[in-house]
């Protein structure tokens, strides 16, 4: 069985993308780590090849300005870098510049591509989500955080990246996928505040105009984290390549998650999900096989 990683990055040092932690969580489970590294203003490039794995393969590539609208230049990078596989790969393994695969999964995610590698029915392995908010002690638990992923497809040319890089499908469809026991740990909302408005500024790029996002600059140098719905305190232990990016942590950031900012309706929708695990009428952008 021969597993495929792959990845795309841009500015990675600008932006304090955690790229090398994502990267290197995710080494033992592959035979091969493609990284596809856009036209950056930093040393990106260098970044990665700090790394000095030769599982890694770096490759350049130019984003194309015309899609920087809706997130579309990440779906456009991501089909990219996915052609660049090894062409006997069985599987392929997206992980993106924010997240991270906690070492105690990788087991249980080489199971799964064994296990299913035959059943040609598995387009992909789904996994679920924590996302981590303001700091590395909380993650968000309302329905604004996507809670499942497909982050390992089949090598299958007709799969292509969806939308903003969120998903994938084949020939527009939901890709029919299993399920696995095993989180991806989204580190994007984790940074001091000065950072974390600057890199929400250069991101935002990609969806809104350069206006919108003057405007959003000029609303303040620190991003307000205070504009959240629901947190729960994170009790779990995090990825080892995470330690020392922790461990440096130079800011503070303290919430009341007491508190609760829901409308009637999504207050009631976060009570069923609490009661019964189930979260109704939650947009799918994949079709989960019994």
């Amino acid at each position: 069985m021969l597993i495929s990683g792959f990845t795309i990055i841009k500015n990675a040092v600008v932006n304090d993308y955690p790229i090398v932690e994502a990267i290197t969580s995710i080494l033992p489970v592959v035979d091969e780590m493609i990284v596809l590294a856009g036209d950056s203003k930093d040393d990106t490039v260098e970044l990665i090849r700090s790394v000095n794995d030769p599982k890694i393969k770096i490759h350049n590539s130019v984003w194309n300005p015309a899609l920087n609208k809706g997130g579309k230049a990440l779906a456009d990078e991501t089909n990219k870098a996915f052609k660049l596989i090894d062409p006997d790969a069985d599987w392929a393994f997206y992980i993106q510049a924010d997240e991270v695969v906690h070492e105690k999964y990788h087991n249980k995610i080489l199971e799964a591509c064994k296990k299913f590698k035959h059943d040609n029915e598995v387009k992909g392995l789904l996994f679920k989500y924590l996302h981590f908010y303001g700091t590395y002690d909380y993650t968000g638990d309302s329905r604004k955080w996507y809670n499942k992923e497909i982050r390992i497809i089949r090598n299958d040319p007709a799969i292509t990246s969806y939308k903003d890089a969120q998903g994938f499908r084949k020939d527009g469809r939901q890709l029919p996928v299993k399920l696995i026991d095993a989180y991806i740990y989204h580190y994007g909302w984790v940074k001091n505040p000065y950072q974390m408005k600057q890199k929400l500024y250069n991101a935002g790029k990609l969806w809104n105009s350069e206006e919108e996002m003057d405007a959003f600059l000029k609303t303040g140098e620190l991003f307000d984290y205070s504009d959240f719905d629901s947190l729960i305190r994170f009790d779990g232990t995090h990825p080892a390549v995470m330690q020392k990016r922790i461990a440096n942590k130079n800011w503070e950031v303290n919430f009341n998650i007491e508190q609760k900012k829901f409308s009637f309706k999504n207050r009631l929708l976060y009570w069923i999900e609490k009661k019964t695990g189930k979260r109704l009428f939650e947009f799918r952008n994949y079709k989960i096989l019994k």
